[in-house]
């Protein structure tokens, strides 16, 4: 391929946009319209009539569950740890590659957050990192479903039971996904779901907790209500120190339409993953992440790949530039947790004796894989791509051979085009 990258001067190779996010049609205007006229719009009296309709769909689609609506896919962790009395002192296990929010919601709840490393196989929390990093002071792990992975759900649940830990699945970008045939988010303890505006099952904002037991979910609903007792899940949850967490009636409608379009959108989605992940492999320097056979139904938010930049001539934040003026939308992923930064322990007042030397020393810590994904692999291409039928899946592996064929002139322009995308 001799056709000048589009990043150094030549066309691009898509000029028609990928579809847009959210979709929405009359559907949804009819659903608010309805709020509207009702009078009831807020959260109070908690759960609103459409918010507990959507909650039993979600539940239903997810596959079990005692479903807690909230604000939004953050505090959803915070509640969970709240709900089972995880705060002051304790230790919650983070992975290194995640959204900032998995490591501020153990903080948010008055625990420390320990970050420990990926399995550079897939990306996700590796598990003999979590079985290092127990101490007498850790009370949970919280998990992280990431792109089109989900974590070792077999390995991390039985180090939770041989150390009677609790465990979260952050399952934000799992919506749908399943692990054995079973729902992301109802393995663990709880499941946190986001419906902020990017996810693949959108109300603009909104969370969902999904808890195991009705004890903890009446405990995650009097926390939500600002710690008014609760007893719709068949327990008493008397009252908490709680906060206004309420998702709104206006989200609640919006979920449900969506959830009427989601499992088409899921089945798209899921067989054009297996159409791409073929020609992707094809491509030098391109390796995809472990597909483990007990993650029985795939569901992605992105769809994140490995780049071995020896291989393929460039690092990732040069090929994301490239693939961008293709026409192509990708990321380069999350930065690694100690060098994130929205993620700024040292500017929290955690009322924790020496906590911070011993915890957040972040140039003593060993998270050599998470940053191997942030600093040099990991492409994320956005999930529109895998709503463009057969073509914009062409177009995107066609793009990544066209910037693999001209890897050195791009590496070779690096500095220029970095000088040039900050002027």
């Amino acid at each position: 391929m001799s056709e000048k990258l589009a990043a150094l001067g030549g066309s691009p190779v898509r000029t028609e946009p990928y579809p847009e996010w959210p979709v929405h049609d009359e559907r949804d205007v009819a659903a608010v319209t309805d709020v509207v006229k009702s009078g009831r719009w807020g959260g109070y009296p908690y759960p609103g009539p459409r918010t507990q309709a959507f909650l039993e769909q979600f539940a239903a689609m997810q596959g079990g569950g005692y479903p807690v609506a909230m604000v939004n896919g953050t505090v959803t962790m915070e509640v969970a740890l709240r709900a089972a009395e995880i705060g002051w002192g304790d230790e919650v296990i983070i992975p290194a590659y995640t959204f900032q929010a998995t490591a501020a919601a153990p903080m948010a709840a008055g625990a420390i957050p320990v970050i420990v490393d990926v399995d550079p196989q897939t990306y996700c929390i590796d598990p003999r990192k979590v079985r290092q990093a127990i101490t007498e002071k850790t009370k949970a792990i919280i998990v992280v479903h990431l792109g089109a992975q989900m974590a070792d759900m077999d390995e991390i649940m039985a180090i939770a039971e041989e150390h009677d830990l609790l465990v979260v699945e952050d399952s934000a970008h799992a919506h749908g996904a399943q692990w054995n045939g079973r729902g992301a988010g109802t393995i663990g303890h709880f499941g946190s779901f986001s419906f902020q505006s990017s996810k693949i099952l959108t109300a603009g904002e909104g969370g969902v907790l999904l808890c195991r037991t009705p004890e903890l979910a009446a405990r995650a609903a009097s926390v939500v209500d600002c710690g008014r007792p609760h007893r719709e899940y068949g327990a008493d949850s008397g009252y908490t120190m709680g906060a206004n967490y309420r998702m709104t009636e206006f989200q609640a409608a919006l979920g449900s339409v969506g959830l009427e379009r989601f499992p088409e959108q899921m089945k798209q989605r899921e067989e054009a993953l297996a159409y791409i992940e073929e020609a992707l492999s094809e491509v030098p320097g391109v390796r995809l992440l472990k597909r483990d056979v007990r993650h029985t139904r795939r569901s992605f938010y992105r769809y994140v790949f490995a780049l071995e930049p020896d291989v393929f001539g460039a690092e990732h934040d040069e090929v994301c530039y490239a693939l961008d003026r293709e026409g192509i939308p990708c990321w380069n992923g999350y930065p690694a947790m100690h060098h994130y930064d929205l993620f700024q322990p040292g500017k929290s007042r955690l009322p924790v004796p020496n906590a911070f030397p011993n915890y957040f020393d972040f140039g003593k810590m060993d998270l050599s894989e998470a940053e191997r994904a942030c600093e040099h692999e990991a492409i994320w291409l956005d999930e529109s791509i895998f709503r463009a039928g057969r073509k914009g899946m062409d177009d995107a592996v066609a793009a990544l051979k066209k910037v693999q064929a001209h890897a050195a002139e791009l590496a070779a322009a690096k500095e220029r085009l970095l000088a040039e995308e900050l002027a």
